[in-house]
């Protein structure tokens, strides 16, 4: 999985959100917003491929969760960023 090229995470407002830029998002006319978790995922994995174990990984160290909670927790989180678009398996 990767996150689709042309697409930032920017923090408006104290909110975080994910815009399309440039030539190649020029048909996506919508914001996504993330709350801080996913926004930390978006982080660590921008420009590199990336699985649903290492986002579960990701979560466990930054917040302790156990491991089903974390599996779960990614997975609904990528499951969400490849329907809106942003993110291509």
């Amino acid at each position: 999985m990767r996150i689709k090229q042309g697409f930032t995470l920017r923090s408006v407002a104290g909110e975080y959100i994910v815009a399309g830029e440039g030539l190649q998002q020029v048909n996506f006319n919508k914001l996504i917003a993330l709350n801080a978790s996913a926004a930390y995922l978006w982080r660590e994995v921008e420009g590199k491929e990336f699985d649903i174990e290492l986002l579960a990984g990701l979560l466990m160290a930054k917040y302790g969760l156990p491991a089903g909670q974390a599996m779960g927790d990614a997975s609904g989180i990528a499951g969400e960023w490849v329907k809106s678009g942003i993110a291509e398996t």
